[in-house]
This record gives C-alpha cells, sequence and structure tokens, in this order.
C-alpha cells in the first residue's frame, strides 16, 4: 500500500476516504485521457503517486459536484510544448 494513503492528512485534505477515492479515481481517468500532471514527475510513471502529490501540494480538489477542480494557481508541470498537433 502507498504510505501517503496511511497517513489521515490526505484523508482529512480531501473531506474523507470516500472523497479521496472518489478524487483519486477521476483524476487518474483525467491523466489516462491526456491531462497534463500538475507536479514534477521527475520520472515517475505511477499515475497513483502523481495524483496523491497533486492532492497534498493543493493542486486538485473535488467540488461540491464531486467533479475534479484545479487550483487557479496550478500550473501543468511539462517539457513538452504546448502544441496543437492540427497545426502541423
Amino acid at each position: 500500500m502507498l504510505e501517503e494513503l496511511k497517513e489521515e492528512e490526505i484523508i482529512n485534505k480531501v473531506g474523507g476516504r470516500f472523497k479521496l477515492s472518489t478524487l483519486i479515481q477521476k483524476r487518474i481517468v483525467q491523466l489516462k485521457q491526456g491531462s497534463r500532471v500538475l507536479v514534477d514527475a521527475s520520472g515517475n510513471e505511477d499515475q497513483m503517486r502523481l495524483v496523491l502529490q497533486e492532492i497534498l501540494q493543493d493542486k486538485i480538489f473535488l467540488d461540491e459536484d464531486d467533479e475534479v477542480q484545479v487550483s487557479p494557481d496550478a500550473e501543468p508541470v511539462t517539457d513538452v510544448p504546448d502544441i496543437n498537433p492540427l497545426d502541423l
């Protein structure tokens, strides 16, 4: 089990275990669909760990409709230029 999930801090930050599970699941789906990572990945390919770091660093949260929201000050971390493939 990931150590971050054993800590009460992350559970309290999100508002409970159910909300934490919901946020993790929805954010992983977003990442798989191409959303950019909001924390330094440093070669880490484990999406679960990336999502946990995004939560701990207050980059993402669930709104009142249980939808994933990105904090206004969170910017994607990437070395890839933002290019529209249709412009190529």
